[in-house]
């Protein structure tokens, strides 16, 4: 159901281990990664998730606010969305 789909969007400068750490996170939580997308512009790193939270040990809130903090160590910009949201704001109407 898409009321367990969440997407999250990574963007920052390029480095190793970026989708290492996100990937870890998600694992130890209980998410499961349904699809990546992922490019690199100019040494600009952007990735984009499609994750299952069904199983998550955590709420959505306290999972955002760790993948939050695990971009942050980075010093990336990470967003989490419920994947309904996401589309309702990316649709042109």
């Amino acid at each position: 159901m898409d009321e367990n789909k969440i997407i999250i969007t990574v963007s920052g400068t390029d480095k190793v281990g970026i989708i290492a750490k996100i990937s870890s996170v998600l694992a130890q939580e209980g998410v499961n990664i349904e699809d990546v997308k992922q490019t690199l512009m100019q040494g600009h790193f952007v990735m984009f998730m499609l994750c299952d939270i069904t199983n998550a040990v955590r709420n959505f809130k306290e999972l955002k606010n760790i993948l939050i903090e695990a971009g942050n160590s980075m010093e990336l910009e990470v967003w989490v969305q419920k994947k309904g949201i996401f589309e309702k704001m990316h649709s042109i109407n």
